[in-house]
């Protein structure tokens, strides 16, 4: 996939989609047989150097009364994925996500982002939220 646009074209084939704008793309991903949902953001990102990059990104929890230390621990031991703090509708919220360069992205290898970001998001998000699917 060369462009963002291709990577909007494969999504809109194959999720619920919940936004479509110009570099967003927002998805609504079911989990666990439909007991659990995960909402993923997918963007397109461009470096100083002008290259383009594939960011999925979903939120885990608002950052009141995380332990900052513990969640940089968890983020020092993933292979895939990294946490990160952004701000949603003025509150601050972790974030989980992942970067990848548009040049060499497959339909296949952005599916297989999608459904590790959105499973481990989930399991995050239990994990912080005793239990709970907010996102």
């Amino acid at each position: 996939m060369q462009n963002f646009e291709q990577i909007r074209a494969h999504v809109l084939a194959g999720y619920t989609v919940s936004r479509n704008e110009p570099y967003l793309i927002g998805i609504e991903l079911t989990l666990n047989h439909g007991a659990r949902h995960q909402g993923l953001f997918l963007t397109e990102l461009e470096d100083e150097d002008g290259r383009k990059y594939l960011r999925v990104s979903t939120a885990l929890a608002p950052t009141t009364g995380i332990d900052a230390k513990r969640a940089l621990a968890f983020n020092w031991e993933q292979r895939v994925g990294y946490l990160a703090i952004s701000e949603l509708d003025g509150l601050t919220y972790l974030q989980l996500c992942e970067n990848r360069p548009l040049s060499g992205l497959t339909p296949a290898e952005v599916d297989r982002l999608v459904l590790e970001i959105g499973g481990l998001g989930d399991r995050l998000e239990q994990a912080l939220s005793a239990g709970g699917d907010l996102f």
